[in-house]
Parts: C-alpha cells; sequence; structure tokens
C-alpha cells in the first residue's frame, strides 16, 4: 500500500508573507555569520597515505585564516604554536581504541617587528624559514609533505584502522595572561577539528579525502 500526500495550498495574507519575508532574512543572515565565523578556521582540503621502504608518512593539505584577533598577537610579539596531530587506532568494542601508529609536529609563527618579517620553526631539527607575508608562511605551514608515521610492531597491512587528523593552535604554549585570556574565546579555539575515517593500509598511495 503505498501512501500519498496531497499540499494544500492557501493564499497568505499581506502580515503572513511579511513575516515569512522576515523569517526568511534573518535565516540567511545568520547563516552567513555562521559561514564567515567558520571561515575564518582550518580546513583540511586533502589528506593522503603512502607506503614507503622505511614505513608509512602522510600528506595533507589545510587551509588556516587568522582572525584578527589573532595577527594583534602576532604583531605584538606572541609566538603562536600550532600541533598537527595524526594517528591510526584500532577500535575495540570492550574497551578504548588502540593507539597503533602516530605522527605529531608542533610548528611556531612568529613575527619581527625589526625585520618585518614572519617566520616559522618547527621539526626535529627546528628548521627556521622567513617570509615577507603571513599568507607565505600559513601557505607554507598549511601543506604537510612526507610526514612520517611512527608505527608500532602492532601495525599490520589488510586491517582496517581508524585515521584521524587534526591541526590546532596550541593554547598551552600561550604565556599565562593570553591564556587566560583565550579560556571560552572563540577567538583563539583554532582547530580544524578530528577528521576521522575507516583505512586498510595501503602497499601504493592512496588518496583518502579530497575536498574542493
Amino acid at each position: 500500500m503505498m501512501a500519498s500526500f496531497i499540499p494544500c495550498c492557501t493564499k497568505l495574507n499581506p502580515i503572513a508573507q511579511l513575516l515569512r519575508t522576515v523569517a526568511t532574512i534573518l535565516l540567511t543572515a545568520i547563516f552567513l555569520l555562521a559561514f564567515t565565523a567558520h571561515a575564518k578556521d582550518i580546513q583540511i582540503k586533502f589528506v593522503a597515505l603512502d607506503a614507503t621502504d622505511e614505513g608509512y608518512q602522510y600528506n595533507a593539505d589545510f587551509e588556516i585564516m587568522l582572525n584578527p584577533v589573532l595577527e594583534k598577537a602576532l604583531k605584538k610579539g606572541i609566538v603562536l604554536y600550532f600541533v598537527t596531530d595524526f594517528r591510526l587506532v584500532r577500535s575495540r568494542w570492550y574497551w578504548l581504541d588502540k593507539k597503533i601508529a602516530r605522527s605529531k609536529r608542533r610548528d611556531a609563527l612568529s613575527y619581527y617587528a625589526l625585520t618585518r618579517q614572519y617566520r616559522l620553526s618547527g621539526g626535529s631539527l627546528l628548521q627556521t624559514q622567513s617570509f615577507s607575508t603571513l599568507k607565505e608562511a600559513l601557505r607554507v605551514m598549511s601543506r604537510v609533505r612526507n610526514r612520517p608515521i611512527f608505527e608500532s610492531s602492532e601495525l599490520q597491512k589488510d586491517t582496517e584502522y581508524i585515521a584521524k587528523l587534526r591541526m590546532r593552535l596550541d593554547l598551552s604554549r600561550l604565556p599565562k595572561p593570553f591564556q587566560v585570556e583565550a579560556l571560552g574565546s572563540k577567538e583563539w579555539n583554532l582547530s580544524s577539528g578530528m577528521l576521522q575515517w575507516r583505512i586498510t593500509l595501503p602497499s601504493q598511495r592512496l588518496i583518502l579525502v579530497d575536498k574542493p
């Protein structure tokens, strides 16, 4: 038996039409504000996992946009630390997920008023690069390439894991006064959120996420 629904059309009076128009405008404004707020954030655009002779590594592209509060803090000499965290875990129904592999890196973004340059440093060798604009520095930091994944002996091929990826501003590395200011402040809560997906380890390059 198939149920069908026939809409009942009635003509709205002028007051109802006005209320509907106002409601539509308000909803549109709220949506645009929410979209604008979300745009000033970190977004994951692309992730790929590679198998190499030494093990596994990953590549990722982010879109990083700093809001005026963070840009002002940079200009005042505050160093902003960004943490990129990739994990492989095995799901267990009877207990917490078990961590199998991980890659974590902290990058420091700073501004030097004397030279009017932005500096980006990170990695185990503390490599430092200088840029004339903030846009250039963010572009380089947003491109993660050939980042090694430190795996345990339990990592196996043809086994399904849960992959997790996130980039965030590390509030714990801020000066104490700024840590207090950052509590409960959306301007300081800069994060891509945790992207999760299921994956079986590849024997060759595999694109996991590719957003236009």
